[in-house]
């Protein structure tokens, strides 16, 4: 057990200066980004599966939130809904960085969301055949219990430790946990598990990407990054990882019906993206 511990805590410590880094870095771009970036998914009429896409994959705060209440508002389609879901990063920009990944492998990565979240929301819209709704009227958009500096008044370095430090203690715990099943059962086996059967990992990592806390996507990124998940099982939760965008989604809209289709859309579109990333082999 105190092997355990030690091991934890070394682990974590180790990615907390860079996690604040990233933290510090993604403020500052929200804090600058965040209205333009909204108001250009509102212009974007037909074309907002892919500004959607492109916007999705800066993480800023309670973004998903924000489109389900557009959608829900009848301000833009299911299909740049859709993209805007699947290209969400939350915290799987600064694990990376935090763990010093390579910037090719990055870029890649948020390059396959990118392109799967654009492809979706067009295929989507095409299959739907919703009407594009040109109202541009102002929606108020609440507090959705996501990131706490959406709605204070806190300077850039004190939001960004805030959520520095959350996302610390999710991750020591989830560490912790992890390590002690690797203690008890061996790393070996337990990433065989996952590894040898990339169709059962990709199945569970979008349900744990289901999970509405931004969190659940730190925790995928940080399985894959320890071996732990193929690159087709990781992308399968990333995928799914939302945040509070589902939660906010069933509260603001009307449609249990079309809420419950896009959860089983996004959900079947995930899964499926992670196992053909694993049979095309990707990445090596």
């Amino acid at each position: 057990m105190l092997h355990v511990i030690g091991h934890t805590l070394e682990e974590s410590l180790r990615l907390f200066p860079f996690l604040l880094a990233a933290y510090i870095l993604m403020e500052y771009v929200e804090h600058h980004m965040g209205d333009k970036t909204l108001r250009a998914i509102q212009a974007s009429g037909r074309f907002g599966p892919v500004i959607g896409s492109v916007a999705g994959i800066v993480p800023q705060c309670g973004f998903s939130a924000m489109a389900a209440n557009l959608y829900s508002g009848g301000i833009i389609t299911i299909g740049t809904l859709m993209a805007i879901f699947l290209s969400t990063s939350d915290e799987m920009l600064p694990v990376f960085l935090s763990w010093q990944a390579s910037p090719a492998l990055i870029g890649k990565i948020l390059a396959m969301k990118v392109a799967i979240a654009a492809v979706v929301g067009f295929a989507v819209d095409f299959i739907w055949r919703k009407r594009y709704n040109h109202r541009r009227e102002e929606i108020h958009i609440p507090h959705t219990g996501g990131h706490d500096h959406c709605c204070c008044g806190n300077g850039i370095f004190r939001s960004a430790l805030s959520h520095t430090l959350k996302i610390f203690l999710f991750i020591l715990i989830v560490s912790f946990c992890l390590n002690l099943v690797i203690e008890v059962y061996g790393h070996d086996r337990l990433a065989g598990l996952l590894m040898g059967r990339p169709v059962v990992g990709s199945l569970i990592a979008a349900l744990v990407g289901l999970i509405p806390n931004c969190a659940a996507s730190a925790v995928i990124a940080q399985l894959y990054l320890e071996g732990t998940l193929t690159l087709g099982a990781m992308m399968s939760g990333l995928l799914t990882a939302t945040g509070v965008g589902l939660v906010v989604l069933f509260r603001a809209h009307r449609s249990l019906y079309k809420d419950l289709t896009i959860t089983l859309m996004l959900y079947a579109v995930s899964v499926a993206s992670g196992w053909l990333i694993d049979m095309v082999g990707i990445f090596g």
